[in-house]
Order: structure tokens, then C-alpha cells, then sequence
């Protein structure tokens, strides 16, 4: 299921990746609570300024089990 995520101001530079700075803002603005990625190191510091989780998708699963 998606919902429509409006971006209202670019929080950029948070990523050293320009190309992965698009997934922080959508889970910001959509008020996600992880970002579940492979590349979770990348996005955990910025991620956690704006009190969202980066995950593994391994992590991600374990916690859904423990629900």
C-alpha cells in the first residue's frame, strides 16, 4: 500500500550520497519510522537526527517477529 509523500522544504546535504538524499526526506515527510535498506550504515546517523530508525532488512524482519 503507498501513500503520497509532499516534500515541503529539501533537508539537504545530510547523506554523503546525493543520490540516497531523496529516501531520508520521504521518510521524514511521511513519517516513517525506519528506513529498511541494505545500505543502513549510510543513512543510521543522519536517519536518527530526525528520530527515525535505519534498519537491515534482516533487523527490520527480527522485530516484525517480535511484534
Amino acid at each position: 500500500m503507498g501513500e503520497p509523500v509532499h516534500l515541503l522544504h529539501r533537508m539537504r546535504p545530510q547523506l554523503q550520497d546525493p543520490n540516497d538524499e531523496f529516501v531520508l526526506e520521504t521518510a521524514f515527510y511521511g513519517r516513517a519510522e525506519a528506513i529498511v535498506t541494505f545500505n543502513y550504515r549510510d543513512f543510521k546517523a543522519a536517519a536518527s537526527k530526525f528520530g527515525i530508525l535505519a534498519l537491515s532488512p534482516k533487523e527490520a524482519v527480527e522485530r516484525m517477529r517480535n511484534l
